[in-house]
């Protein structure tokens, strides 16, 4: 169901405070807390004795008490105090994940520590760029498999009928949909010539009447995603166009993280390539993609249900032919991670 040796996004960066606090990943809960340092630490959040979770003790400086018997346990997850006079037992340890923080996001590794390796986080072009603004919510929560939310993602078509009022337009229906594959992912992409901006866009972009449009829907394992749109005058976009001056590009970056196998939490924010400054700009975009997020929600909400209900097999379409090459190459690496760690067993 999940694969384990990868970097998933646990919290924005401002929501983690000294305070203990659960937060759920790939069905497994963890503690989460703020030594006095600053650093984030993440803790398997269930003591070894009688498994109380941490979260219901307390801080001891940078250690935290179990409230039941007050083993404590430091931020490497090495017990350091435990009652009475037999000594603290070698089995007397909880699970310490690695934790990083970038771009305002604390990214957990849910696998074997020892293969960890920071540089392997998503990287985000132009998070730090002067000369792009920002726009970002609070993370959404969907009540579907993460699976049912990639599927999402790899999807262009969909934004057709199931946004109507913000991202879809008549060309979003059935021009046709190209795929490519790489080793971390798959993108299913299109141009769309000479159309109006879509609702959303028309309200952003800066230059009048048609336009090109690129949809660029990119999807990496295990279950991030960059969607790119691009708005040029009509004329000046397709794969070798010279792009405007006045080209209007945003830059959705979406991380998925398990909950459980039928909850999934939603980060995401945008960065654009025009008024970086202009906080009103950030404000109806970030209102509008959480109005348009919402109408996502209830679907995937609803599939979720269908799916786990169905009497009858589901189908799919030529336009499903993204989401089941993702799917299948990624069962393929959980299947190999799978198959590794019996070996070390």
């Amino acid at each position: 169901m999940f694969l384990r040796n990868a970097w998933y996004v646990a919290a924005w960066g401002d929501e983690i405070t000294e305070e203990l606090q659960e937060v759920i990943l790939l069905e497994e809960s963890i503690c989460m807390f703020r030594d006095s340092a600053g650093r984030i630490i993440a803790l398997e959040n269930a003591c070894p004795h009688r498994k109380l979770p941490l979260t219901k003790g307390r801080r001891k400086g940078d250690a935290v008490e179990c409230g039941y018997h007050g083993l404590t346990f430091n931020g490497s997850g090495q017990c350091v105090r435990a009652p009475g006079k037999g000594g603290i037992p070698s089995n007397a340890k909880v699970h310490a994940y690695p934790v990083e923080e970038r771009y305002g996001l604390v990214w957990i590794w849910m696998g074997n520590p020892a293969l960890a390796d920071p540089s392997e986080i998503f990287e985000i072009e132009n998070y730090d760029n002067p000369a792009w603004g920002i726009n970002r919510g609070k993370a959404l929560e969907i009540d579907c498999n993460y699976l049912y939310v990639t599927d999402n993602l790899l999807d262009p078509t969909h934004v057709a009928w199931v946004h109507q009022s913000s991202f879809g337009q008549a060309a979003t229906e059935d021009t046709p949909l190209r795929i490519t594959r790489s080793e971390d992912g798959i993108t299913v992409w299109r141009w769309m010539m000479d159309v109006d901006p879509a609702p959303f866009y028309a309200k952003i972009v800066e230059f009048e009447g048609k336009c090109d449009r690129l949809q660029h829907y990119e999807v990496r394992y295990p279950c991030h995603a960059l969607i790119k749109a691009v708005f040029t005058p009509a004329g000046t976009g397709g794969e070798d166009g010279p792009l405007h001056e006045n080209t209007f590009i945003m830059d959705s970056y979406n991380f998925m993280t398990p909950e459980t196998r039928d909850r999934t939490r939603y980060y995401w924010f945008q960065l654009r390539n025009i008024r970086p400054g202009d906080e009103a700009l950030s404000e109806m975009m970030s209102e509008d993609v959480k109005h348009a997020f919402e109408e996502d929600r209830e679907v995937l909400n609803e599939v979720q249900k269908g799916m786990t209900q169905k009497r009858t097999p589901h189908i799919d379409l030529p336009i499903d032919g993204g989401q089941l090459r993702f799917r299948r190459q990624l069962e393929i690496l959980i299947d190999q991670e799978r198959t590794a760690d019996a070996a070390l067993a």
